[in-house]
């Protein structure tokens, strides 16, 4: 059973802001954020080489990473349903592992079909820990310090997908892509044994045996909630718009008149190091100031930044994904701190509905964006994102009315 509420109401065992307990949970979160999205992304920059290499158009090199993010989105699902019943750590752990070894599987694939089914099935196996990492930061640790830890835990994925991006770039450039994508399997094997070492064994979690309608009950009821439908919204719609403009970007800058090579056009994906700082800044703010009015600005500043690519000059573009990357990472930082927060049970069923949204997103957005592309070039895709963003402008704006409120 868990511990019992103290006078605040949380558990007395979960975790405070700078407790031994606090920092070896947000370091651990931190490895997993990384491994999760240096092997998600790893192939974003390297669409360009696969259509190259394997004679396909910009819309079907993007299933490399589409394929991943959707198979990923709906063994989120099943993954909460199944750590419900067999804990969060250890599920987090195998997860991570095998999502590695399909990394290196996808790096020795011979052909296109083999390669998107490698890829297919790490998006499984990566099912297994976003959103039980949410719901377990959401029980382990204590309310007034889950901004700051949800913020890092976003922090680690930023960093994760940038040493992805960027190391693939360097190491195609040098190399090939299939030593970039398994030497990232390696590193991230090496990054789960270091998650084992420092993640505790959960203090407040509470296994349950559920059956299919038990499931089926508790998704049913934060869709019935009157504001989490809109958190869901907002991932689906922020993470669409983050995907389509990184997946084109290589493709604009390596054309003319940039001409940059894999290893320039993987150079600019440091702009993470932005999003890293953006996200543990916009969870602590969101902890003292409100989580509302910090969602809406977060997606203010992305839209800004969309803007500002649609400028000529090399300088101005890069000016415009710095800014438009640290707007998305605020918006995702607070929308995923918030669900945990605003679910008031079965945290890891809400958790795996605003992951099913944000991945969906990724998939089907990404890919819609590269008709875009075709039709129109970079401008269709600014016009194709920027309608994403006014849409989760429209949902923040609402969650910010409700948190005015009292609280749900």
């Amino acid at each position: 059973m868990g511990a019992q509420p103290t006078a605040d109401g949380s558990p007395a065992t979960t975790a405070r802001r700078g407790s031994g307990a606090y920092r070896r949970i947000s370091l651990a979160l931190f490895l997993e954020g990384f491994a999760t999205f240096s092997l998600l992304y790893c192939v974003q920059p390297l669409l360009p080489a696969f259509s190259a290499d394997f004679r396909v158009g910009p819309a079907e090199s993007s299933l490399a990473l589409s394929l991943s993010t959707g198979f990923l989105a709906l063994a989120i699902l099943g993954a909460a349903a199944v750590s419900e019943r067999v804990g969060r750590r250890g599920l987090m752990l195998v997860s991570m592992f095998a999502a590695a070894a399909f990394n290196i599987a996808a790096a020795v694939a011979p052909g296109w079909p083999l390669f998107l089914t490698a890829r297919a099935l790490e998006g499984i196996a990566l099912g297994g820990v976003p959103a039980v990492a949410m719901a377990y930061l959401a029980e382990e640790i204590h309310p007034d310090g889950l901004g700051l830890a949800m913020g890092l835990y976003v922090g680690g994925t930023a960093f994760g997908g940038m040493i992805g991006r960027v190391a693939a770039g360097i190491l195609t450039e040098l190399s090939s892509w299939r030593m970039a994508l398994g030497a990232i399997g390696v590193i991230d094997l090496v990054a789960a044994v270091g998650f084992f070492a420092l993640l505790p064994r959960s203090r407040n979690f509470t296994r349950r045996s559920l059956s299919a309608s038990d499931h089926w009950r508790a998704w049913g009821v934060h869709l019935n909630h009157p504001a989490l439908p809109s958190l869901f919204a907002i991932g689906f719609l922020v993470m669409g718009a983050f995907v389509t403009v990184y997946n084109y970007a290589g493709f604009r800058l390596m054309a003319p008149p940039y001409d940059l090579d894999q290893t320039k056009v993987g150079l600019i994906f440091t702009v993470y190091l932005f999003g890293i700082a953006a996200s543990s800044l916009a969870g602590a703010q969101a902890d003292r100031l409100g989580r509302g009015p910090v969602l809406l600005a977060g997606v203010v500043v992305a839209g800004t930044g969309l803007a500002m690519t649609l400028v000529h000059p090399l300088a101005g573009i890069v000016s415009g994904v710095i800014v438009f990357t640290v707007g998305f990472f605020i918006a995702h930082s607070v929308a995923s701190g918030w669900v945990g927060r605003m679910a008031s049970s079965s945290k890891g069923h809400a958790a795996s509905l605003y992951l099913l949204a944000y991945y969906l997103g990724s998939s089907l957005m990404g890919s819609v964006g590269g008709w875009f592309w075709g039709w129109g070039g970079w401008p269709a895709v600014a016009g194709f994102t920027a309608v994403l963003l006014a849409l989760a402008l429209v949902a923040a704006l609402r969650l910010q009315s409700l948190e005015r409120s009292p609280r749900p």
